[in-house]
C-alpha cells in the first residue's frame, strides 16, 4: 500500500528551498515523537534549512494526531498510513519522497543525539554516504548482542572496515539515496544493515563518525522484541547473502574515515 501524503501549511514551500530533509520512521511514538521533533527542529535550523519527512507506519495510538498537529508549525511532509509497513519500507518510502540536495535519517526514539549532525553536515562534501558509530550503544545487552554476533559475520562477508553499519544516523546526497533505495528489500527489520552493505558493495565511499547515543525517549522498541529476535536473526542471515547474489561484482571497496 503506498502511503498516503498529507500537505500541510508550510509544505506549500518548495522543496528546493530546503537544504537537508530529515526522515523519521515512526509507528506508535505519541508519547515522545513531539519532543523529538522539536528538538531536531531547533538544533538543525540554527545552522541549515530543513524539512521533515515524517514516515507514519500504522500508528494506533495519538501519533497521526501529533504529526498533523506539529507539522503546521514545523516544515514537514506527511507519509500517513493506515496498515503496518514496518521499518524498512517505510524509511524506503521516504528516501522516495526526497527532494532535497540532502537526507538525514534519524531513528524517532530520541536516542541520536541532534548536536551530533553539524560536524557531519560540515564534511558533507568529503564522502557519498556520512554515518554515525555508537561508540557507547544505550541499548539492553540481549540486543547488544545479538547486533554484536550479526556485525561479525556482516563483517566477514563483506570486507567493510565501518563499526556500525546499523546505526540509524545517516547523510547522504539524494541522487545517492534514491539509486541504493530502488535496490532495497532484502532486510525488512534490519535497514541499515542492507544499506550499508549497498553502499560499500557498489563502491560508494563512506565516512563514519561516533556520535552519542541515548536512552529511549519514552516506551520500549518498537520493532526488537526479544520473542521476534529468533526470526529477526534467521531472515537476516539469509538476506546476507541474497545481498551477496545481488551485488556480485565487488566492489574496490569505499574509502572509510572515522571522523573526530
Amino acid at each position: 500500500m503506498r502511503p498516503s501524503v498529507g500537505t500541510a501549511r508550510l509544505d506549500q514551500v518548495c522543496s528546493s528551498d530546503f537544504d537537508v530533509q530529515v526522515l523519521l520512521p515512526i509507528h506508535n511514538e505519541g508519547e515522545s515523537i513531539e519532543a523529538t521533533i522539536r528538538e531536531i527542529y531547533s538544533e538543525l535550523s540554527s545552522f541549515t534549512r530543513v524539512q521533515f519527512i515524517l514516515c507514519e507506519d500504522g500508528s494506533i495510538d495519538n501519533t497521526k494526531e501529533v504529526l498533523r498537529r506539529i507539522a503546521q508549525e514545523i516544515p514537514a511532509k506527511l507519509l500517513l498510513s493506515d496498515a503496518r509497513k514496518g521499518y524498512s519500507k517505510a524509511v524506503q518510502d521516504g528516501m522516495f519522497a526526497t527532494d532535497a540536495p540532502y537526507l538525514l535519517c534519524l531513528d524517532s526514539d530520541g536516542q541520536c543525539d541532534p548536536k551530533d549532525f553539524r560536524r557531519i553536515y560540515e564534511a558533507r562534501n568529503e564522502a557519498d554516504v556520512l554515518i554515525g558509530w555508537r561508540v557507547h550503544r544505550a541499548d539492553n545487552w540481549m540486543r547488544k548482542a545479538m547486533s554484536g554476533v550479526f556485525f561479525c559475520l556482516w563483517k566477514v562477508l563483506y570486507r567493510c572496515s565501518i563499526h556500525d553499519p546499523s546505526c540509524p544516523f545517516m547523510l547522504a546526497r539524494r541522487d545517492v539515496v534514491q539509486a541504493l533505495a530502488s535496490k532495497m528489500g532484502a532486510m525488512k527489520e534490519g535497514f541499515w544493515w542492507e544499506f550499508m552493505a549497498r553502499v560499500h558493495r557498489l563502491g560508494y565511499s563512506i565516512h563514519e563518525f561516533p556520535v552519542r547515543h541515548r536512552d529511549r525517549a519514552a516506551g520500549t522498541t518498537q520493532v526488537y522484541r526479544l520473542k521476534k529476535l529468533p526470526g529477526i536473526g534467521y531472515r537476516h542471515l539469509l538476506a546476507l547473502f541474497r545481498i551477496l547474489r545481488e551485488t556480485r561484482v565487488p566492489s574496490a571497496g569505499p574509502t572509510v574515515a572515522p571522523r573526530q
